[in-house]
């Protein structure tokens, strides 16, 4: 078997990535004078969410605050996505899918520091985790982590250098180890196994992998987000499934405006709005809806037949803080290119 890393978004550019991934959402008719447009750059299976939320919010703005806006969606793997945004990529807003992509823009003077507390939940609107996707009938037997090293397993996720997805994936992995009295040795052995044996390729982003398992039909199974899990399926037309290991990573999708770009563009007000709306009752059942689960208690009370339960760790059983983790397990010379060794062609 041969082994290919696929880094398209660090070839081809970052900035190029994000700006090819671009969707517009419009309210009817056309722009006023007088209108607005807002870039959210986020991070890349979540293009159907933010087309929904987008109609929603730009509905109501235009009655609340008299405004026609103009919402721009940039996708791609989120600490691509991330570092498009710190080059230059000019977001009103950033919903990216780690604390730490989000910190890295703040640390680079974009945001202003404190900006987990401006909304509400720490500015958390929604938790999801990594599932698997299996074949119809699940013919491997795929049903817990030790699985997926199993002779005549493939694996497909994202590359854990540029996406969201690929990193919680590989914690994902980590954590289902030491958290079930495995060592740190016997995570790392887990670890190397699973990417150089089982891994055929690894895609930039979350929808590109995606593409990969249920278009190319490549692998027997895809660590996906929940929400990418459900679209899947609903695309496959019966010939995926589902499958939740008993335990997996707590994701945690932040969202920030960016405050340079806002006060430069002059787009403050509509961006604040915007995040704010996500904690609405209606926003909170859109996400409900797109299986992302919602932040607020009551929301995911009313929801919780949509979401099978699964212990989820979060990031401090298995390092300090997001910071800690990014650096230790995916920065230059890091856990993940300690163990990967990419076969080239």
């Amino acid at each position: 078997m041969r082994y290919v890393y696929s880094l398209a978004a660090l070839v081809a550019g970052v900035a190029l990535l994000s700006l090819s991934g671009c969707d517009t959402s419009k309210a009817e008719g056309d722009r006023e004078a007088g209108g607005q447009e807002l870039l959210n750059v986020s991070y890349d299976p979540t293009r159907e969410l933010w087309k929904t939320l987008n109609q929603e919010f730009i509905a109501d703005y235009k009655k609340t605050a008299g405004v026609e806006l103009d919402i721009k969606q940039s996708h791609g793997g989120s600490s691509s996505q991330a570092r498009a945004v710190i080059d230059g990529l000019e977001a009103d807003v950033v919903t990216l899918a780690l604390w730490s992509d989000t910190s890295a823009i703040a640390k680079a003077g974009l945001i202003q520091q404190g900006w987990e507390e401006r909304l509400p939940n720490g500015s958390l609107p929604y938790f999801s985790t990594i599932v698997f996707v299996v074949r119809k009938g699940n013919p491997k037997q795929i049903k817990d982590w030790p699985d997926l090293i199993r002779e005549g397993v493939e694996v497909v996720t994202p590359s854990a250098k540029t996406s969201g997805n690929g990193k919680l994936s590989f914690l994902s992995a980590w954590g289902s180890i030491v958290l079930r009295d495995g060592s740190e040795k016997d995570a790392t052995d887990f670890v190397t196994k699973l990417y150089n044996e089982h891994v055929p390729v690894l895609d930039s982003g979350a929808r590109a992998a995606t593409t990969t398992f249920a278009q190319k039909k490549i692998g027997d199974v895809h660590l996906t987000w929940e929400n990418e899990a459900y679209f899947e399926l609903a695309e496959s037309k019966g010939e995926l499934e589902i499958v939740y290991p008993p335990i997996s990573i707590r994701a945690e999708p932040y969202v920030a405006v960016v405050d340079a770009n806002v006060d430069r563009k002059k787009t403050r007000a509509a961006a604040e709005a915007y995040l704010k709306f996500l904690y609405t009752p209606k926003a909170q059942e859109i996400i409900a809806e797109s299986y992302y689960r919602p932040s607020n208690p009551e929301a995911l009370h009313k929801f919780r037949d949509k979401f099978q339960p699964v212990e989820l760790f979060f990031i401090q059983k298995i390092a300090a803080n997001w910071e800690e983790a990014d650096k230790r397990f995916f920065g230059e010379g890091g856990v993940f290119d300690q163990i990967y060794s990419p076969v080239q062609k």
